[in-house]
């Protein structure tokens, strides 16, 4: 028999929260982010769940390969933009849209050599201080682009640094909004946490007159996936969005410690009280953190309770205990959701089990190992 451990892929709830990502700003085309694998979905396993976009957005040219092999017509975009001179030349056969957010790659369009002019989104280092022109050059870059018969269309682009907390938006904006005040060109500006905090649909909502952001394209990537982009501000059931990603795993053996006893390597859980315990085939070599303390949360067949001990390389323990109180069978065979939805329905946020390992759920996403199968399901 395989390992009992498995990922699923829901493409209902992709879908979902798609449409939660529209819902939350109606007046904008919507960009799925598939960076890194989908998020460590796999872009194969969620085009289904998100062909409703408007466009995908994504990292490397290998990745808008795979899209356009899916089928894919519609507007692709780097998000890096183009690495060197020759990825430009994939760039006009697959039809590819680029971020472009450097000297040198201007440079590198002036020197390209094609009949087809290409799309182009200008990157503004707004404060994030990451990619991009600064202020006070990206009007002399738009101005060079637009000289270049390489370039067709420019979109003018930049990315919030602190969308998903206190100092907000308000700063970064209004030094987009007086640099670009005048020049021609759609918007793409709001992450997942931009779109959800920061749209006028919420601002109205919550009468907080904080500001807000309207993009003309919109760029959820964690939202789509199920996380909150602002936990534990908000958990992603707040912002009505749906886990993307199970994963579930089974107990394959069960131990009763004594008052006194511990569970697994350096001992670091000793029960105060006899306890029984399952042993979970999952451990940090699936993808599950290895700095997860006793405490993070899990289901066992639905029901909520905790890890204990330390995490190992292909097993963890949970604690029973819950389980046993509420006249739960459990045993060698029972379910274990790690993150996600059990089949009983409750869900577990991927969020809640990164907080204690001092990581967020994007990691979680994609340190999923290839070792776990992985079922594409509704």
């Amino acid at each position: 028999m395989p390992r009992p451990i498995q990922a699923t892929i829901h493409t209902a709830a992709l879908r979902h929260n798609l449409a939660r990502a529209r819902l939350a700003a109606p007046d904008a085309k919507v960009w799925a982010i598939v960076k890194a694998n989908a998020y460590g979905h796999g872009i194969e396993r969620v085009f289904e769940g998100l062909r409703a976009a408007d466009g995908f957005a994504l990292l490397d040219l290998d990745e808008a390969q795979r899209v356009r092999a899916l089928g894919w017509r519609g507007p692709i975009l780097l998000l890096e933009g183009a690495f060197e001179l020759r990825d430009l030349e994939l760039c006009s056969r697959l039809d590819l849209w680029h971020t472009v957010h450097c000297d040198e790659q201007i440079d590198m369009l002036a020197s390209h050599k094609t009949k087809v002019a290409q799309r182009v989104f200008l990157k503004m280092n707004s404060g994030m201080n990451r990619l991009g022109f600064t202020p006070q050059r990206y009007r002399a870059a738009w101005t060079r682009l637009n000289a270049l018969p390489q370039v067709d269309e420019i979109s003018l682009m930049t990315h919030f640094s602190d969308a998903d907390g206190a100092r907000g938006i308000t700063e970064q904006m209004a030094v987009f909004a007086e640099v670009t005040r005048d020049l021609p060109g759609e918007r793409t500006l709001s992450n997942s946490a931009a779109t959800l905090l920061h749209t006028p649909a919420k601002q109205a909502h919550d009468k907080s007159g904080d500001g807000f952001v309207a993009s003309d394209w919109v760029r959820p990537g964690i939202a789509i996936y199920g996380s909150a982009p602002d936990f534990p501000q908000h958990s992603a059931t707040d912002w009505g969005l749906q886990p993307s990603m199970t994963l579930a795993a089974k107990i394959i053996a069960t131990q009763a410690l004594d008052t006194g006893a511990s569970v697994g390597y350096g001992s670091t859980f000793v029960a105060d009280k006899p306890i029984q315990v399952g042993v979970v085939a999952c451990g940090y070599a699936d993808g599950y953190p290895r700095l997860c303390p006793t405490g993070t949360p899990v289901l066992v067949n639905g029901i909520r309770t905790r890890t204990v001990g330390r995490v190992s390389m292909d097993m963890l323990a949970v604690d029973l205990s819950a389980v046993t109180a509420a006249g739960g069978q459990v045993g060698i065979g029972s379910e274990i959701t790690l993150w996600g939805r059990a089949a009983n329905g409750m869900v577990l946020g991927i969020d809640e089990v990164a907080q204690p390992a001092g990581t967020v759920g994007y990691e979680l996403m994609c340190a999923l190992a290839p070792r776990v199968p992985v079922q594409v399901a509704e």
